[in-house]
């Protein structure tokens, strides 16, 4: 019996070691650390919500249950963590328990990691290990409440450039949209093609926030935005879109060093961003390989540009060879967040895991007042 609590204080060490890494990597160490037990939080997690969603058929419906995926894991990555916590000390305590067994070391625990202290410990040891638990669990639940004001922070920093690329690109966004009513003006006929350098140092910064948050929090990814075709994976990629396609179509264009930073910085943090994710995705991308957006789409694009009378300096041909070359290099990791976080099935966004059509962005009707009225 001595031999079996001795053992059980051995294991029960453990856990406490074991959750202790998982909250110090989550919430205080600036970079991601790797955590089985937070990873099972979210695998769990994950796979619960996506069994739900998988039942529609619309994508309206299934991001309004997805958009409860990311709190409800933190909620209950707290809950584990305490629960371990629990088990460890309950363990822990064991040998010291004159009265009670292990059921009075779990009441003891339970009592001494809620700070109820509705439970006296009967020994030295078993006090000395409440305190212990205690300030583990006051500590982990004050870390926690210190760590939603960091994640809603970036949150509120991504969506904020985000909700304003609705208007630029429509909704969901789309890469040759952004182009199009840059030039044309939203209607006013007077391009602004002149303000695409200024959006792309724009996105170039946003994209080194957002490699840098969401690579480190996780959760952040499957945080979704107020409007239910309005993505941050989605507006990334269509910015980068519309980047490689200004670089290729016009091969003076000015302002091409912004773009090219753009797609860099781009490309940089969807990278990092999916391997953080677990997507098998290699640092510098093969051109060889290729990419699954054919050719028949790119005119598609061009022909809607065309339709604005965008200034098309090259053939479809030479601009497609051009296009490949700088799509290749985010388009595989764009892919698999998208397929990962359940993102609007945008145009040129790749498949998704429950097959939904690609919704073309929203164009509203001009309207004018009749002066009838």
């Amino acid at each position: 019996m001595v031999v079996g609590r001795d053992l059980a204080a051995a294991v029960g060490a453990l856990l406490i070691v074991v959750a202790s890494w998982s909250v110090i990597g989550t919430v205080i160490v600036p970079r991601r650390i790797r955590s089985r037990l937070a990873r099972a939080v979210a695998v769990t997690v994950n796979r619960a919500f996506h069994f739900v969603a998988d039942g529609f058929d619309s994508y309206e419906p299934r991001d309004r249950i997805l958009a409860a995926q990311a709190p409800i894991q933190l909620i209950l990555q707290i809950v584990v963590w305490l629960a371990v916590y629990e088990l460890g000390f309950a363990f822990l305590l064991w040998p010291t328990m004159r009265t009670g067994g292990l059921a009075g070391a779990f009441a003891l625990a339970g009592s001494s990691l809620c700070t109820l202290g509705y439970l006296v410990p009967h020994s030295g040891g078993s006090s000395g290990l409440s305190d212990i638990a205690a300030l583990v669990g006051l500590g982990t639940v004050a870390l926690q409440i210190g760590y939603l004001p960091t994640l809603y922070a970036a949150f509120n920093r991504r969506e904020a450039l985000v909700t304003l690329l609705d208007s630029r690109a429509g909704v969901p966004s789309w890469g040759p949209e952004l182009l199009a009513r840059t030039h044309y003006g939203l209607g006013s006929g007077v391009s602004a093609m002149g303000q695409l350098p200024e959006l792309f140092e724009d996105w170039e910064r946003w994209s080194a926030d957002v490699s840098e948050s969401h690579a480190t929090y996780i959760p952040l990814t499957n945080f979704r935005s107020p409007r239910p075709l309005s993505s941050w994976l989605t507006a990334q990629l269509a910015v980068l879109d519309a980047a490689a396609l200004y670089l290729s179509l016009l091969p003076d264009a000015p302002g091409a060093v912004s773009a090219r930073l753009c797609l860099r910085g781009g490309f940089t943090c969807l990278g990092t961003i999916a391997r953080a994710r677990g997507a098998p995705i290699p640092e510098e991308a093969d051109p060889n390989d290729g990419i699954s957006l054919t050719y028949e789409e790119f005119v598609d694009a061009i022909n809607r540009l065309a339709s604005v009378d965008f200034p098309l300096e090259r053939s479809n041909e030479e601009a497609w060879l051009d296009f490949v070359g700088w799509r290749v290099n985010y388009e595989a990791a764009a892919y698999a967040i998208a397929r990962r976080i359940d993102a609007p099935p945008a145009l040129w966004s790749g498949p998704r895991r429950h097959p939904i059509p690609a919704i073309a962005p929203l164009r509203p009707p001009t309207r004018r007042a009749d002066k009838h009225r």
